[in-house]
């Protein structure tokens, strides 16, 4: 990665997210593959201009989904890497807001 900006990659935004943004003040994203904690929560912080606590990160793995003809399996979405941020009570991010 040549910059804090290729860390993040969107937002993912659920049910489950909008509740760890309501109660937790944790807030979910997509990040690159190789990017660390570290590279998370320096990214978050310089972009967002917030106070991060805590940094999660996990791979996800690839959804697989059968053919109905061949019955053979298909991968459908391919796996990614999810960081979970908890910022300190005080701040927000304001696009998660209002969702």
């Amino acid at each position: 990665m040549s910059t804090l900006y290729d860390v993040l990659r969107r937002p993912l935004v659920t049910e489950k997210s909008n509740y760890q943004v309501g109660k937790l003040h944790q807030y979910v994203f997509e990040v690159a593959n190789n990017a660390t904690r570290s590279q998370v929560k320096d990214a978050v912080e310089t972009i967002f201009k917030v106070k991060v606590l805590r940094v999660n990160v996990m791979n996800m793995p690839a959804k697989q989904g059968r053919k109905s003809r061949s019955r053979r399996l298909v991968v459908t979405r391919p796996g990614f890497k999810k960081a979970i941020v908890t910022l300190s009570p005080e701040d927000s991010l304001s696009m998660f807001e209002g969702v």
